[in-house]
């Protein structure tokens, strides 16, 4: 099968969508399909385009056996809202006149939570006279909302429109999650053409191995038990919260919080940080995708935090995937939802409230003072791991895919299910 992806995002950039998009694909790509991907050139999350690239109008290269095309577009980073929406409107606009250019398709497909990509990808959908999948990785323009950068308008309401309008017009839509396909089947969405899919790992990228001792020399993590957050420091995700709990335990010489990534909250969470003299808060500058097993490798425990919001009750980070596959026992810090569900199912760790630190840092400390439980949770969430693989979930999608491609889109919702039990 011919598939055209819309990402705006896509390796070596390390987000959940980038990652998601990636691995998926290089399993279709292995099983024959011809994958081509049109995306950006990187520069996730700071706007800075990554060495090694330019940001040229249109600009080819083969990844593991996927066709990816790099389009020209208006870069700005991952904070505030109207530079990045425009850049997300050029990478729409970009992305669609590229798209023109391309093989005919079988299918077109777009992933949020760029919702203007899912636009673009409707309408070179139409043109190329091909079925449109939409793969919803977040409840968008609510999601914004919910991290307050953007407040409840017209203008949302006037996107809340469009967004039922894509929903409507794709072909089928892949939900990252059942409260997802929840959401849209009580606005009117049928049933049969919502199948879900959730996030997951590469189990071949991710095992449990000894302490990278390079990078443990170089960050100062040996000794000591180490709580690890790997991923975006945004808006969304709340991490005050983390050096509040850190402050709690700035008496625990050997408990260290590990923070490695980027985003638009980075900086002032690390001046916060030394105005705080929080010796037990390490920054880790951020690593590329090849090296996360290796960050992984210096925790004791993965953290994996969300802001107190209701919309957050929906969401199933893939970072509490890839703690699985490395074996690590995980501290779940959001609303109660699927994703403390699948963590009680697979008895891989420890819910704690959102945004209250006497909860994260009371979690923490019972673990690093129980290490025997700690190396129980450890084997429960390894055990998980296999339950949650990349390769079942991209079978699962590429069913979709075909399904939608032989104009059978409206009857998807029993190709996958979730994978919580």
């Amino acid at each position: 099968m011919r598939i055209l992806f819309l990402s705006e995002n896509f390796p070596p950039e390390t987000n959940a969508a980038a990652t998601r998009v990636y691995e998926r694909a290089c399993y279709w790509a292995k099983w024959g399909h011809q994958v081509s991907v049109l995306t950006s050139a990187p520069n996730f999350p700071h706007g800075r385009l990554y060495e090694g690239y330019r940001n040229r109008w249109h600009q080819v290269e083969e990844m593991d056996g996927i066709r990816v095309v790099r389009v020209k577009t208006y870069m700005a980073a991952n904070r505030g809202t109207a530079r990045r929406t425009l850049d997300f409107i050029s990478f729409m606009v970009s992305a669609f006149v590229a798209g023109l250019f391309e093989a005919r398709p079988q299918v077109v497909v777009s992933t949020s939570p760029q919702f203007f990509a899912a636009v673009g990808g409707w309408a070179l959908a139409a043109v190329r006279r091909v079925p449109f999948v939409f793969e919803l990785g977040d409840l968008w323009p609510a999601s914004i909302v919910a991290v307050g950068a953007m407040a409840d308008s017209a203008l949302i309401r006037g996107l809340e429109k469009l967004e039922m309008f894509l929903y409507r017009r794709a072909a089928c839509v892949v939900a990252l999650t059942q409260a997802f396909k929840e959401n849209l089947t009580g606005r009117g969405i049928p049933n049969g053409k919502i199948a879900v899919v959730i996030n997951g790992v590469d189990l071949w990228r991710y095992g449990p191995q000894e302490p990278d001792a390079a990078l443990a020399q170089t960050w100062h993590t040996a000794e000591r038990f180490v709580v690890g957050y790997v991923g975006t420091h945004g808006m969304a995700h709340g991490l005050t919260n983390v050096l509040d709990a850190a402050e709690r335990l700035r008496g625990r010489d050997d408990i260290a919080f590990l923070l490695a990534g980027a985003g638009a909250e980075r900086d002032g969470l690390m001046a916060d940080a030394a105005g705080r003299n929080l010796t037990n808060v390490i920054f880790m500058d951020p690593q590329p995708k090849e090296r996360m097993p290796a960050v992984w490798s210096l925790c004791d425990v993965a953290l994996v935090h969300l802001r107190n919001s209701p919309a957050f009750e929906d969401v199933i980070p893939s970072k509490m995937f890839e703690a699985m596959g490395m074996g690590l026992p995980i501290v779940l810090a959001l609303p109660a939802g699927e994703a403390s569900t699948i963590l009680a199912a697979d008895h891989a760790g420890l819910h704690v409230a959102p945004e209250d630190p006497e909860a994260l840092a009371d979690a923490i400390t019972q673990l690093a003072d129980d290490r025997g439980r700690c190396r129980k949770l450890a084997g429960h969430s390894l055990a998980a791991a296999p339950r949650h693989s990349r390769e079942t979930q991209a079978a699962h999608m590429i069913a979709a895919l075909e399904a939608a491609a032989a104009g059978q889109g409206g009857s998807v919702a029993d190709i996958a299910a979730p994978e919580a039990n």
